[in-house]
Formats: C-alpha cells, sequence, structure tokens
C-alpha cells in the first residue's frame, strides 16, 4: 500500500491490542456493510462502464482479522452494487418491468438493513465478536452476490422489460443447487414480472394493449384500419394490426400465439360494440408462474371463451353462413334463373367493349334480374353489384398474387388476346361486405370468388351461343340434308355442346359443390374464426386449382377450345342466314314460326348451299381446329392426371367427347 492511502487512516490500528481491534473492526465492518466509511475501512468506487468497489484496510491490522474482515468484503460489496442499481431502475425512463425490480430490491435492502441494525445492537450489548459477525453473515451471503451478479449483468446490456424476466428466470434455473437463492429468485422473478403481468391480463382479457413504455411483446400497428379490409388485398389488418415482436418471455413462449389471438378477438368484438367481459370465474390474477402453471390455465381459459364469443356472434348476430350461401348463389353460379334472365336483358350491353359498358346500367339491369327471380327472397342480395374489368381472364391471373413464380414465367405475349375481348369476356359480380365478416370474407377471398366466377360465367356464355347454333340446326332438320355441310356442322354443333356441357358439369359438380360442402361442414365444428378463415381460404384455393385457373397451360387450351365455339356459333348462324333460309339475321334462337317458315322451302335452296365448296371448308376447319385442341387437351388431362388427381374425372368427360365424335 502507498504512502498517501496509509496516510487517509487516522492512528495506525496496529498500536491497539487485538481484543481493541476487533472491536474498531466490526465497528468499521459494520458501517460498511450499509455503504459507510470506518475508520480504518475504506471504500474506493472507480466509476466507468462497469463500477468497481473495492475495500482498503489499514496494513498494520491483526492478520487473522484482516482475514475475516476480507471475508465480509464481498456482501458489503454486493449491497452497494444493488443499492446503486436501485436508485438508476428507479427512474421514469425504465419501465414497469425495472420499476417493480427495483422495488422488490428495495424490500429486500430493507431486510438486510434490519439485519445489520440488529447484529449492531448486539454489537452495542457487547455480545457480538467478528466471527460470530461472519457467521451471521452465511444467510445472506449467497442470495446478496447472485443478486449482485444479475445486476451487473443487467447494467451492461441496459436491458428492460422482458429482457429482465428472462435474465431472472434463467439465473434462478441456474442456482438450481442452491435451493434458498433460486427461491430468491424466483420470488423477485414474481415480483418484476407483476407489471408485465397486469399488462398481458388487459391484453387477454380486454383486448387492450396498456403498455406505456414498450415492453410487452405485442406490438400494434394503428396506421391499419378494419375498413381497409373492404380494398386491401393482402388483408394486412388481421395479419399485421397486431403482431408479435421479439423478446417474449420464456415463461409465455409456448403460449405467445394463444396469448395474441385471444386479445385480437375481443378486440374485434370490442369494434363490434360487442360488451366484451370474461366471466368472473375465468377473470384469474395473471400474478403467479413458475412450477405454478396456473396463470397458463387463465390463459387458455380466456382464450376458449373469447373464441367462442367472436364465433357465435359472427355466425348468429352476423349470419355467415347465410351470407356465404348468398354468395355462393351469385359468384358461383348456384342460383340459375337469375342468371338466365339477366343474360338475356344485359346481353347488348355486355356485347360491348370493356370501355364502352356502362356499369351504372349493368348494376340496373341486374336488380331488375334480381328482383323479378327467385333470388328476392335472399335477404342479402342488395349486397351484389357489377364489375367490368379492363383485361381478360387470362391477363387477370397472369397478375394474380397466389400464381407460383413457376405459373407466371410464361410471357406477357402469351397473355395477349387473340380477338379484342367485350364485356362478356371482363363482366363480373362483387358483394359488399362490411365489418366484422370482412376478416373473413376479405379483399383477397372476393377475388378469388370473381376468378371463379368470370370462369363460369363465361362458359355459360359459350353454352348459350352454342344452344342457339343448335337450335338453328334443328330448324332444318326435316329437311334432307344428309351429306350436305350442314348435317357435318350439326356432328360438330353437337360436340361443341358435349364439350362445354361437360366442362360446366365438372366445374360445378366435380369441383364447387363437393367442396363447398366439405367447407361447410368443417365451418360447423370450427372452434375459432381463425378455423373459419383457413377452411374458407382452402376451399377458395382448392376451387381454383381444380377449376384450372392457377394452371395456365390447360386454362389456354380451354379459353382456345371456348373461342373456338364461339366463333363457331357465329359462323352457323351466318351459314344458315347466307342459304336463303329465312330464319331471321337475330342470333336468338328460333321459334316454331321461324321452324314453319323453314318447312316450307324448298329443296332447291340447299342445293346452293350444300355445293358451296367455301362453306364445306369453312365446317372442316373448324372440325379440324376443334379436334385438334381437344386432343391436345386431352393429352395434357391425362399426363398431369398422376400429379393432379382431379384432373382424371375432366379427362373421363373431354377424352368421352372425343371417342363419342370419332364414333359418329
Amino acid at each position: 500500500m502507498n504512502q498517501t492511502t496509509v496516510a487517509n487512516f487516522e492512528k495506525p490500528i496496529g498500536c491497539y491490542s487485538p481484543s481493541v481491534q476487533e472491536l474498531i473492526v466490526i465497528d468499521d465492518v459494520l458501517s460498511a456493510m450499509v455503504g459507510i466509511e470506518g475508520r480504518y475501512v475504506l471504500i474506493k468506487t472507480v466509476r466507468g462502464k462497469n463500477d468497481d468497489i473495492s475495500f482498503l484496510v489499514d496494513p498494520s491490522m491483526d492478520l487473522a482479522l484482516q482475514e475475516l474482515a476480507k471475508r465480509i468484503f464481498p456482501l458489503c460489496k454486493s449491497f452497494l452494487l444493488i443499492d446503486q442499481f436501485v436508485e438508476s431502475r428507479s427512474q421514469f425512463q425504465n419501465g414497469l418491468v425495472n420499476h417493480a425490480f427495483s422495488a422488490a430490491l428495495r424490500a429486500l435492502l430493507l431486510d438486510y438493513q434490519a439485519m445489520v441494525a440488529q447484529l449492531e445492537h448486539q454489537f452495542r450489548l457487547g455480545r457480538l465478536s467478528l466471527q460470530g459477525l461472519w457467521f451471521y453473515c452465511q444467510p445472506m451471503m449467497r442470495s446478496m452476490q447472485a443478486l449482485s451478479t444479475l445486476i451487473q449483468k443487467a447494467s451492461v446490456s441496459n436491458i428492460c422489460g422482458s429482457a429482465v424476466l428472462n435474465l431472472l428466470q434463467s439465473q434462478a434455473k441456474a442456482m438450481a443447487g442452491d435451493n434458498a437463492v433460486r427461491l430468491m429468485l424466483e420470488k423477485m422473478t414474481q415480483c418484476a414480472s407483476s407489471a408485465y403481468m397486469s399488462i398481458l391480463e388487459r391484453w387477454v382479457y380486454e383486448g387492450v394493449i396498456d403498455d406505456p413504455y414498450g415492453e410487452f411483446f405485442i406490438a400494434e400497428d394503428k396506421s391499419l384500419q378494419k375498413e381497409s379490409l373492404t380494398q386491401d388485398y393482402e388483408a394486412k389488418y388481421w395479419r399485421q394490426r397486431y403482431s408479435l415482436k421479439d423478446g417474449i418471455p420464456s415463461f409465455l413462449a409456448n403460449i405467445a400465439g394463444t396469448i395474441l389471438t385471444t386479445g385480437k378477438y375481443l378486440n374485434v368484438m370490442r369494434e363490434c360494440g360487442h360488451n366484451v367481459q370474461v366471466p368472473p370465474s375465468e377473470n384469474s390474477k395473471l400474478m403467479s408462474f413458475g412450477s405454478n402453471h396456473h396463470y397458463l390455465e387463465c390463459i387458455k381459459a380466456a382464450y376458449n371463451f373469447a373464441s367462442s364469443e367472436l364465433l357465435n356472434l359472427i355466425k348468429e348476430k352476423y349470419d355467415l353462413t347465410g351470407r356465404l350461401k348468398s354468395i355462393k348463389h351469385y359468384l358461383l353460379l348456384d342460383q340459375g334463373d337469375f342468371l338466365v334472365h339477366f343474360m338475356d336483358i344485359a346481353r347488348d350491353e355486355l356485347a360491348k367493349k370493356p370501355d364502352e359498358v356502362s356499369v351504372e346500367k349493368l348494376q340496373s339491369l341486374l336488380d331488375l334480374a334480381l328482383r323479378t327471380t327467385a333470388a328476392a327472397a335472399d335477404p342479402f342480395h342488395e349486397g351484389l353489384t357489377c364489375v367490368v374489368e379492363k383485361s381478360s381472364l387470362l391477363r387477370r391471373l397472369g397478375t394474380f398474387n397466389d400464381l407460383e413464380a413457376s405459373q407466371r414465367s410464361s410471357s406477357d405475349n402469351d397473355l395477349e388476346e387473340t380477338v379484342s375481348i367485350t364485356g362478356l369476356e371482363t363482366f363480373a359480380l362483387s358483394y359488399k361486405v362490411h365489418w366484422p365478416l370482412s376478416i373473413v370474407l376479405s379483399r383477397k377471398a372476393l377475388t378469388k370468388y370473381q376468378l371463379i366466377f368470370r370462369f363460369l360465367f363465361h362458359c355459360k356464355h359459350v353454352d348459350r351461343q352454342l344452344c342457339g347454333a343448335w337450335q338453328v340446326h334443328q330448324g332444318v332438320r326435316a329437311l334432307n340434308t344428309r351429306g350436305t355441310a350442314i348435317s357435318r356442322s350439326s356432328l360438330l354443333c353437337r360436340s361443341m355442346l358435349k364439350f362445354i356441357n361437360s366442362l360446366l358439369h365438372y366445374l360445378t359438380f366435380e369441383v364447387v359443390e363437393p367442396n363447398w360442402h366439405v367447407m361447410y361442414n368443417r365451418l360447423q365444428s370450427a372452434n375459432s374464426i381463425d378455423e373459419v378463415i383457413q377452411h374458407h381460404d382452402f376451399f377458395l384455393d382448392k376451387c381454383l386449382r381444380e377449376c384450372l385457373l392457377l394452371l395456365p397451360e390447360l386454362l389456354k387450351k380451354v379459353e382456345r377450345l371456348k373461342s373456338m365455339c364461339l366463333q363457331y356459333s357465329a359462323a352457323t348462324q351466318w351459314l344458315i342466314s347466307s342459304s336463303c333460309i329465312d330464319l331471321g339475321k337475330s342470333e336468338e334462337p328460333i321459334d316454331s314460326v321461324g321452324l314453319n317458315k323453314a318447312k316450307r322451302k324448298s329443296g332447291q335452296v340447299l342445293k346452293s348451299t350444300t355445293r358451296n365448296v367455301a362453306v364445306t371448308d369453312s365446317v372442316l376447319k373448324f372440325e379440324k381446329e376443334f379436334n385438334t385442341e381437344l386432343q391436345s387437351l386431352g393429352s395434357i388431362l391425362n399426363n398431369n392426371s398422376q400429379a393432379e388427381p382431379y384432373l382424371a374425372h375432366l379427362a373421363q368427360w373431354i377424352l368421352g367427347v372425343k371417342n363419342e365424335q370419332n364414333g359418329l
């Protein structure tokens, strides 16, 4: 020890006898235990990133007394470190967990100071030796040292919130061999977590985040509003309005997802104006953990309550099932009379180019069709609206977000339409959905419904056009057409009708209906709104794929065949009308009056038709192209049926059309 340090002491303690030295040392050590310097025990603090505290004693002190005093100094150092930590972490900006932890440490220090006061009282009565002081310090020594080690780690990392709780819990586990220290650290963890559990309690019981210091592991993005669900394709409100942050307390890690979901459900009910009140039997204080897992049971009970309440609210008050059935009637063409009537009265408007179509006129025609058919009995039909897209179905699917990268690899040129499109190719229905049904029927879900609708609607249109062409052929059935172009054309028309009818049968009875019933049954047994969303999305994705809408190669073949059918139906009516048979010039199906007129025409008119080489070549060209495309589609379906088993059903229908035509 240098001369400066020696000079800091008064009279060297070595001048006294060992018995007197012991009394002086006991008095100084008792002072040092509460952070006060004595006459011969000095406290030296080195400030820095890691504060260091050391104790200096008079070198002239008896060596035995020095050794005993130095054994007690670690306890003194622990007290000082803990006291400094309590003062610094009690400040406002350090968060609720640090405040609670500091309060628990302060209570511990009060017990410690009470112990020092009792020892000092014994010393004043002359009943305390230095050896006895060392003995009485033993119970507190390990606990205080464990705490000082812990707060040094916390100070170095400057942690707060859940990080403090994780550190406390990990230290408690590390002290498993020392039961007293472990119990003390577990008590500290419980005290420190009380404020955190209060935040958690409000979340799982009320759906409210009361987190002034940002310590909770659930973040809230207030910029996302529930109204965005009807516009946002990604449904960010439901997925990102509330989300998990890093730093989840280890004792809540396994149930963090359940906690997040519970609060989300309660928040939805509160947004609906529904009185959210967890039953008293389930509203238990979340204040205990560790070996006692009661808090986990409380969280699970709160989740079950919130889940069942929200599900009942959406199913009963907002009639989710009724809404889904209504959407099925219209967007999945489950109710045919309204569609037939609408296509009749809106035919002229839909035949225009997309930019020329009046959406307002279509909407009024749609309302008329709804009011004058069985759809009028549907209480939700007023939510139906018209939409006219700017691009064809193929191009729309090319930008569809759910397509796989490999499925979108085709160039833009491949997605171009070979013919100019009309409102018939771009018309779609939409549905007005309000909160909270927009959680299930989000913009993304409605977009998928619209894609399926557009495909089905256009197939219906092709079917109607072919039926018109077939009726035109039926109008000349009484005439002798054997061996003529009309006879061959009639067979081709029959094959095309069989193809489109087979496709519609597959789409409706092989895809939509069975998948709908599976989804409907699953919804009845769903236990949460997230399960409802999952089952509903699975239904839509499965329908999209099985309807070929996510298989561009197959879809292009089908669209090509449909385009050929439309071209043929238009050419057929031109063929008959140009053959001087008085069937009228409109594209509407021939009526009984027209049929009688056709029967009265003489066979001499047919001569000029059947001998027309250009007409015969045209029919043969249609037949060849149609058979080639049909054969190609059948081959692709067979090749892919092993990877996509549902294609086997469509292949059977398509091959049936081809075989029937070959047989004829």
